[in-house]
């Protein structure tokens, strides 16, 4: 039996509507619901760059990692539903099942500012 991936067959302005992505370097965690409640599995994660409608993120390992989970982003108060889009190594990338306000983009990327977790970000001398 081969793996199939399901799509959608209804057109959705959300899939196709391209948005701004910003460099981030804040520290997060995955949280995923195993099926029937299960269990809960969190793990942490370092944030690459985010957009008002996904994310891109590294982690220490990808395994055991379900396609569907919910991130927090460390500073905010919300989980974000997500549903995964590729894995490259320990790289990985999102779409959120709802984009994100924009208030809340603001905030993430006014922290980002403020405590400059950028990693490329080399230190002044």
């Amino acid at each position: 039996m081969q793996n199939q991936t399901m799509y959608s067959c209804v057109p959705s302005p959300f899939y196709e509507r391209r948005y701004e992505r910003f460099n981030i370097g804040h520290a997060g965690t995955l949280t995923a619901v195993q099926p029937g409640l299960g269990s809960v599995s969190v793990r942490s994660c370092r944030m690459i760059d985010i957009s008002r409608g996904g994310a891109s993120f590294a982690v220490d390992t990808n395994i055991g990692l379900p396609q569907h989970y919910y991130l927090h982003i460390v500073g905010t108060s919300l989980r974000i539903g997500c549903a995964e889009v590729y894995r490259n190594g320990e790289r990985i990338g999102v779409q959120f099942i709802k984009p994100i306000e924009q208030t809340l983009l603001r905030e993430i990327i006014r922290q980002e500012f403020f405590t400059g977790q950028v990693k490329n970000a080399k230190p002044r001398r």
